[in-house]
């Protein structure tokens, strides 16, 4: 295992480019099991959710390659081979399998989702809309069975927005016989980007992007080329380091329309953003006014980037209350950054950072993955070295984040822990 060292206090400067989305990832990798034919997806991260899936894919008998961002996949061969343990517990998003396992198999075995542990986050709305499309769910021995003799539309109101239910309900759908229609769907930029996949299979979809989506269902899927969408998750990362560390920085691969919150809070604030057709340059901000942070479903503030907000906030002056609608749980990274010589008190879904204060260098753990992110900027903007441990979260979502940061002129590297770290990080 590996630990990634930062000294801080360097300024950051130059062009950074966005990677592929991760959550778009994870769904357009499962996506294309229901096509009959080979799918190739271009612009794709290089992190380890994307492997795993691949693995997954292989599992049960695709024909996967993956080089230089572009994934081939050739699903004729598939099965429906259970998947109840193993790497599915590796990452959330395994779940996305179910719906288009279903879709196309009308079975499948998938075991409980791992992933980040950021407190209750039910499937019970996915289930829902499996079970309104005519499939029988059953729970056992900690794997999800799924099962259906035809599969036909239905109306299906999710009680909450959620996107991994949008999105699952969706690939179970564009194969089911008839119409089906949700309604209070998510609005995510990652909903359009898989219903533009599906589109572009042969499925019959409207409405994606809005909170009703219509589905009528098709017998057959096909192949097709599909380029992923910008990562808006990883430029709001770099434009919060930008803003926390940078005396300049353009972030190259990105879509402005999403990230109209992160960048209404950033002027809030007081950084200079200008935003472009593909791109946003964050200029340098020499003093920095607190602002309260509440994140919501898109197109809010996304929770996503709550965590790397915290870290940002420590360089305000003044009081900030940031609250998480999404996450109960998601302020482990607190008593991290307090180790750093933050000042900052949770109260139940709020975090109450009073600044500013300098940072001080630490060793610390990243406990998920947008944890490890605040981490890394933390470390960027503090005295001294910061070593950070948990570094297979971070590489669950940002690809080539030493070298993309080493661009900017951050001095920031990996090292292999020793057997004595190792030890000490078990007990």
């Amino acid at each position: 295992m590996e630990k990634l060292k930062i000294a801080g206090g360097y300024p950051l400067e130059g062009t950074i480019k966005v990677s592929g989305a991760k959550n778009s990832a994870v769904a357009l990798i499962p996506a294309t099991i229901l096509a009959d034919s080979p799918v190739t997806i271009e612009g794709l991260p290089d992190i380890s959710d994307v492997r795993t899936l691949q693995d997954l894919l292989e599992e049960i008998g695709g024909t996967v390659s993956f080089e230089d961002g572009e994934m081939s996949v050739d699903p004729s061969t598939m099965v429906s081979m259970p998947l109840p343990s193993g790497k599915v517990k590796k990452l959330r998003a395994s779940y996305y399998l179910m719906g288009a396992m279903l879709g196309r198999f009308k079975k499948a075995v998938i075991g409980l989702p791992g992933g980040c542990h950021l407190g209750p986050r039910p499937i019970d709305q996915h289930i829902k809309g499996f079970e309104a499309l005519g499939a029988e769910v059953t729970n056992e021995q900690g794997a999800i069975y799924l099962r259906a003799d035809e599969l036909k539309g239905a109306r299906i109101y999710l009680d909450v927005v959620s996107v991994g239910a949008t999105i699952n309900i969706m690939l179970a759908a564009v194969r089911a016989k008839g119409r089906t229609i949700i309604e209070n769907a998510a609005k995510e930029p990652e909903i359009i980007d898989v219903a533009t996949l599906l589109s572009n299979m042969g499925a019959k979809i409207k409405g994606a992007g809005t909170d009703v989506i219509r589905i009528d269902g098709v017998d057959e899927l096909h192949g097709c080329r599909h380029t992923i969408i910008p990562d808006r998750i990883e430029a709001g990362t770099f434009m919060i380091l930008a803003a926390a560390a940078g005396k300049g920085v353009l972030i190259d691969n990105v879509i402005p329309l999403h990230m109209e919150s992160v960048i209404a809070k950033l002027r809030e604030m007081g950084v200079p953003v200008e935003a472009n057709d593909d791109q946003i340059f964050i200029g340098k901000a020499d003093k920095l006014k607190s602002v309260d942070i509440k994140t919501l479903v898109y197109p809010g503030f996304p929770t996503d980037l709550q965590q790397p907000f915290t870290a940002l906030l420590n360089r305000a002056e003044g009081s900030a209350v940031v609250t998480d609608t999404i996450y109960s749980a998601r302020f482990k990274h607190i008593d991290e950054l307090r180790r750093m010589n933050a000042t900052i008190k949770v109260e139940g879904r709020s975090a109450i950072i009073n600044g500013p204060v300098q940072l001080q260098g630490a060793k610390v753990k990243a406990s998920d993955l947008r944890a490890g992110a605040a981490l890394v900027i933390a470390g960027l903007m503090a005295e001294g070295v910061t070593e950070v441990t948990g570094l297979e979260h971070i590489d669950r979502g940002y690809s080539d984040l030493v070298e993309k940061l080493e661009g900017l002129g951050a001095t920031i590297w990996r090292e292999k822990m020793t057997a004595e770290e190792l030890e000490q990080l078990k007990s």
